[in-house]
């Protein structure tokens, strides 16, 4: 029976272990993102559904997918978090669509910048080289200075990074972005 009573407390020793071990790893990425060495590629906040209507104009937000209450609040909790890593300012760019630019605005990080580059290629698969060439092209040539943040669609952040990220999930990614992308940590401010 003694030995039944040691497994609960043998479990939680290793989910300790764990999770001190994921948080070491994470330390290093966003060291690796405020000093320049990496980039925070996130997905933009809650948007229900999938895709675009059919009527979607770029330029106009009432055609398109947007934030829901719950997509704002999760775009707002992106600043405490990345203060709580070291960064209360960044560069940050991102797609045209509205809910990846409702997104970056909430994150309160500073001046956000549109780039075409990472609007989201789900209905038009064969622009997708192409844009991840130019995104690749367009990080890599950034000169030094305050942490670099893109705010894309998942399409977008699959080709460029191999991984299939949530709602509002970002990636820590090392700099220069390549083909063989190493991706340090992948983090979300929470729900």
């Amino acid at each position: 029976m003694r030995g039944i009573a040691v497994i609960p407390v043998v479990m939680f020793l290793l989910a300790v272990s764990v999770a001190s071990a994921g948080g070491e790893r994470n330390a290093d990425a966003w060291q690796a993102l405020r000093q320049g060495q990496a980039v925070l590629i996130l997905r933009h906040a809650l948007a229900p559904g999938t895709g675009d209507p059919a009527h979607f104009q770029l330029g106009d937000c009432s055609t398109q997918r947007n934030l829901s209450q719950r997509g704002r609040e999760q775009a707002r909790a992106w600043k405490p978090l990345l203060a709580k890593h070291g960064i209360t300012r960044a560069r940050v760019f991102t797609s045209q669509w509205c809910r990846s630019r409702d997104t970056a605005r909430g994150m309160g990080m500073g001046k956000v910048t549109e780039w075409p580059s990472l609007n989201s290629f789900f209905g038009n698969r064969g622009a997708a080289d192409k844009q991840t060439r130019e995104t690749r092209s367009a990080v890599n040539e950034l000169q030094s200075g305050l942490p670099v943040i893109l705010v894309s669609h998942q399409v977008n952040i699959t080709r460029l990074t191999g991984v299939y990220p949530s709602s509002n999930e970002g990636v820590i990614v090392r700099l220069p972005l390549s083909d063989d992308p190493v991706v340090l940590a992948r983090v979300t401010p929470g729900p």
